[in-house]
């Protein structure tokens, strides 16, 4: 094993734990297919978690937690961070400050129920869906206790973005959310996105698509161009690490994002446990002062 080079950051492995029917790209809705990537796809993740001795940030839908208590407990025995995707994937768009209330307290009233506490401090909304249309779920998840978010995607791709915000470690303003406020209460960490400041652009790099899709010499070189400056969050789905049998047919862009090099990932992934120091996302909020 080649020597690990030191970064002055520590970084995130994130996963959105959630099933193929959630998706956005699927379409399939409510319908369930026979066959559940949930458990099988946790599964390998934890055992990759353990294998190299990291902690992990686990962002989970309510419809998850229900169904599957165990994988949660096991999450919290072995040291991992459990954070809220909302209840059934449905983006934030969607909502009104009321019924995300809702949904944020009957995700809560879950995890009691699984756990007989509650350590839920972090939210990431499905399909990164908070940006300059509702910013007013911002004010929510701070009503809600929630000490930070990771929803704000910092520039424009296909399905997502909030073009301007910050690329590190912010608190947006109640008046812009792409603007930084010294003064407030609720924490943005955005997954990571590689910005060349001489060349004038910015890189996707924060995992999923990009860590299937970007060869891995040109992927480590924006992870290590972050981790020089700032800590950095990745992110991934358990349908990426355990890929499910069949696949559902779809237009060519879709099936792109969805299946280029699902083939990769576990071993980029051993590479990338390798090559960096890992921890949960409370973690670095800790250790960055801003928690």
């Amino acid at each position: 094993m080649s020597r690990r080079p030191e970064f002055p950051h520590l970084a995130s492995f994130s996963f959105d734990i959630e099933d193929w029917h959630h998706s956005e790209i699927n379409k399939v809705g409510s319908e369930r297919p026979s066959e559940s990537i949930v458990r099988q796809g946790t599964t390998a993740i934890l055992e990759l978690l353990s294998k190299h001795g990291w902690r992990s940030t686990f962002f989970v839908l309510g419809d998850i937690v229900r169904e599957h208590p165990d994988l949660i407990r096991r999450m919290i025995s072995e040291g991992h961070e459990l954070a809220c995707h909302g209840m059934s994937h449905r983006p934030v768009w969607q909502a009104t400050p009321e019924t995300f209330t809702q949904e944020l307290r009957e995700f809560r009233k879950l995890v009691r129920d699984v756990l007989g506490h509650d350590p839920v401090v972090g939210f990431r909304a499905p399909t990164f869906s908070i940006d300059r249309s509702n910013p007013w779920a911002l004010d929510v998840l701070r009503a809600e206790g929630f000490l930070y978010d990771s929803s704000i995607f910092p520039m424009k791709v296909k399905m997502y973005g909030t073009p301007g915000a910050p690329v590190g470690i912010y608190k947006p303003s109640r008046e812009n959310l792409a603007e930084h406020d010294p003064s407030g209460d609720l924490i943005e960490f955005p997954v990571a996105i590689a910005e060349i400041h001489r060349l004038g652009i910015k890189i996707p790099v924060g995992g999923g698509f990009y860590l299937r899709a970007l060869p891995l010499a040109f992927f480590r070189a924006g992870l290590d161009h972050i981790l020089k400056r700032r800590p950095f969050a990745l992110y991934l789905h358990p349908r990426e690490v355990t890929p499910e049998a069949s696949r559902t047919p779809l237009d060519p862009v879709d099936g792109f994002i969805t299946y280029v090099n699902l083939h990769t990932v576990v071993a980029k992934m051993e590479h990338l446990f390798e090559r960096y120091r890992w921890t949960t996302m409370h973690d670095i909020l800790v250790r960055e002062g801003m928690i």
